[in-house]
């Protein structure tokens, strides 16, 4: 008697994996090895860049504050000290959008925190 080979969930399971790699160039939306490697690959990527896409806002947002900070002659640091110390929760997404968005809301909050620091 034949022994079966189980081909109906062999072939779903490999179709699963060549249906993640649409797209892909070459052998690595074809051919079935292939195409699993470099979609587990392309899965580790992208867990890995969610997490560095947070380090990677948050130094641009402190390059634009720096960056109009410098036309008041404050450092980065002590403005951040000084909105601390005066009780002003924005964080730091806010304030570039404010130094970038409104330069001029953002410089009277400058003026605010040398006026009391």
């Amino acid at each position: 008697m034949p022994r079966t080979k189980n081909t109906p969930t062999t072939r779903k399971r490999r179709k699963k994996w060549l249906k993640e790699a649409k797209g892909y160039w070459g052998g690595k939306h074809k051919l079935y090895k292939t195409a699993r490697l470099a979609v587990m690959k392309a899965w580790l990527s992208a867990y890995r860049e969610r997490k560095r896409k947070k380090r990677v806002f948050r130094s641009l947002w402190i390059t634009r504050i720096n960056a109009a900070l410098k036309q008041h002659d404050v450092k980065y640091s002590e403005f951040i000290h000084a909105l601390k110390k005066n009780e002003i929760d924005l964080d730091r997404k806010t304030l570039a959008a404010l130094a970038y968005e409104h330069p001029d809301a953002f410089d009277r909050l400058v003026v605010l925190c040398k006026g009391k620091a």
